[in-house]
């Protein structure tokens, strides 16, 4: 506790809030739509925000402090899209598959089958493939000019003058400066927020093939195609070191536990990480990790205080939050492509997972991150297959 105290930064905090921020806004409607869809009472929907906050606050403060790198995890995203667009699933059924996905992420972790995939993607795919993930956010951001330009010009106009100021305290002015312009705008919705603390809600699993097969399955391959794949990815090309196993078997281990409880499925973030590994958060890389610590505190307080943190959150502008993700992520995208395109022998195969991947098409329930990674690797089989030079 000593040294995480020494390494305590404000940068650090405010890009672990920053990284909630995003995470929690860009998807939370999708996990409303899934806990509505298996028919949830807003009862147990609160409880599926507690044991949510609670596993990515626990397995995120864990992993980091056992690593001592930024190791950020979050829900799965698609999984939620997967379980939103599913019906006839009584919520029973679907808490048995939760806790069956739950075990088959801890399987692929204990086994090391997953890290062995990871370990045969060339450094030059990942790279491209955590560029094309981040890019749409740097994309959303410029296109928030639209609708909110004072708003977005006047970030911007903050963020470069504090990376030439003061380049360690950039995104806290960019935070400030758009939290400050939206309250003049009028534009901060902080009536509906309720200081409730969030009961968990228990529901008895019930395991039945038809909900095995087409719930649990599903979710175990869209979580770790789409999830877990760019998040091993977005850490090796930020040069963090973290053992994919353990890491991958602890956010199994928690899926397995919170399941009853609503936590659905948990895998390492990507996006997110980035802005938790990224020299925002902290110049030295070794004090990076205290952000993904201070994320997993407000992941914490955002589970236990459920309805309250979502109210919260939702008070920023939709526009505060693309420019803030966009302009966090600034540096990340930049050095993501630099790195994927600096050997001309993958330069062709990177190319094309970065654009695949920044597409956003989906196929087969699978998203564009795994299709990406399938692309470079068949464009550099096809340039490359027994060649010698």
């Amino acid at each position: 506790m000593r040294r995480l105290w020494n390494d305590l930064s404000l940068s650090a905090i405010v890009a672990g809030f920053v990284a909630v921020l995003v995470g929690f806004t860009s998807s939370v409607v999708i996990v409303f739509a899934a806990a509505q869809a298996l028919g949830a009472t807003p009862a147990q929907t609160t409880s599926w925000i507690w044991a949510l906050g609670l596993g990515m606050g626990l397995t995120s403060i864990g992993l980091s402090l056992w690593t001592r790198q930024p190791v950020l995890t979050a829900w799965s995203t698609p999984g939620a899209a997967l379980l939103a667009g599913s019906s006839g699933i009584a919520m029973g059924e679907a808490i048995g598959a939760f806790v069956a996905c739950g075990a088959l992420i801890v399987l692929a972790g204990v086994t090391r089958a997953f890290e062995r995939v990871m370990d045969r993607i060339p450094q030059a795919i990942a790279a491209a493939l955590l560029a094309g993930v981040l890019a749409r956010f740097g994309l959303d951001a410029v296109g928030a000019v639209k609708t909110a330009p004072l708003l977005v010009i006047a970030m911007a106009a903050v963020f470069l003058l504090g990376r030439r100021a003061w380049p360690r305290y950039a995104v806290p002015g960019v935070l400030l400066a758009g939290i400050a312009v939206a309250a003049w705008q009028g534009r901060l919705h902080t009536a509906a927020i309720r200081w409730d603390l969030a009961i968990p809600v228990w529901t008895m699993p019930v395991f039945s093939l038809s909900a095995l097969v087409g719930v649990a399955l599903p979710l175990f391959v869209v979580t770790m195609a789409s999830q877990n794949l760019p998040g091993v990815a977005a850490q090796r090309a930020a040069g963090v070191a973290v053992p994919v196993s353990p890491a991958i078997t602890a956010t199994g281990a928690a899926s397995m536990l919170l399941a009853p409880f609503g936590g659905y499925a948990f895998n390492l973030a990507a996006i997110t990480a980035a802005i938790c590994m990224g020299r925002e958060a902290h110049e030295d890389p070794a004090r990076r990790y205290v952000a993904a610590v201070a994320a997993g505190v407000f992941y914490l307080l955002l589970g236990l205080l459920g309805g309250a943190v979502v109210g919260l959150l939702e008070a920023f502008p939709r526009e505060l939050v693309l420019a803030v993700a966009g302009l966090a992520l600034l540096g990340t995208i930049t050095g993501a492509l630099a790195a994927a395109l600096k050997d001309e022998k993958h330069r062709d195969a990177a190319g094309l997972t970065f654009l695949v991947t920044l597409s956003g098409i989906t196929l087969a329930g699978v998203g564009a991150a795994f299709w990406g990674v399938v692309a470079g690797s068949l464009a550099l089989m096809v340039q490359h297959y027994r060649s010698r030079s």
